[in-house]
Formats: structure tokens, sequence, C-alpha cells
């Protein structure tokens, strides 16, 4: 009788089988995953809307409007509204100021207006919504 030898090699084969079926597997599984989409949340209770805030109002268009808690309603330009919030801020240094985004109006042109209201420094800013 012979005495045996000892192999020292590894079979990589059966590795090589079983990374082929989850490769396709996954190639198979990856297309019919769902695409992330965002669904946005309604307001059906809202918080109450403080008194007399300081309102801007961004149009459909993008214009822009001011209306002072009064409800005394102006057109500005963008330039002039950080110099209406700095006088309306000046008055009043915790005077709420809500942003009234149209539904049509692009969602860009109400961040920027929120973004302009945050380099003043404004304390308490909101977005004005309809209840349900």
């Amino acid at each position: 009788m012979r005495p045996r030898r000892l192999k020292n090699e590894i079979n990589v084969v059966p590795y090589i089988d079983v990374m082929l079926v989850l490769l396709v597997i996954f190639m198979v599984a990856t297309p019919m995953m769902q695409t992330g989409s965002v669904d946005l949340p309604s307001t059906g209770k809202s918080s109450a809307v403080p008194t007399n805030p300081y309102r801007v109002i961004v149009k459909a268009d993008g214009a822009l409007a001011v209306q002072d808690p009064k409800g005394k309603e102006k057109a500005v330009e963008r330039r002039q509204l950080n110099e209406l919030l700095a006088d309306a801020l000046a008055a009043d240094p915790e005077l709420p100021v809500l942003v009234v985004g149209d539904k049509a109006a692009r969602y860009d042109a109400v961040l920027e207006v929120l973004d302009q209201i945050k380099q003043q420094n404004v304390k308490r800013v909101g977005l004005e919504t309809v209840r349900k």
C-alpha cells in the first residue's frame, strides 16, 4: 500500500459558482427595488398662528409682498425685503415672521425668502399653511 499524500490546494470552483449565482440574483432583484419618493405630509392640525405676525408673501409668479401686523399689504422687491425686515425688527425684536408661499410658487423661491429672513437674525420664523 502506498502512503497517501495530502493536497495543499484549495478548490475555488464552488466559491466561484456561488458568487455567480449571487450576482445573478442581485442583477435580477435590483431593478425591482422601489426608487425613493417623497410624500410630503399634510397639515391636518397646525399650530396656532401667532398674533399680529409680519407676513412675507411669495406669489405664484415669484413676486414678493409684505403684510405688516396691522394688515397693510405692500408689493416689494427682493432687495427691499432686508430693509423692511430690519425696520420692523428694530421696533419689535420678538416680532414673528411668517412666510406665505402660494401653492404654485416655485420651491426655491420660498427657500430664498426663508434664507434672506434667517440672515436678518429673526428669532421666530414660520411657514403659514391652510388647515384641511
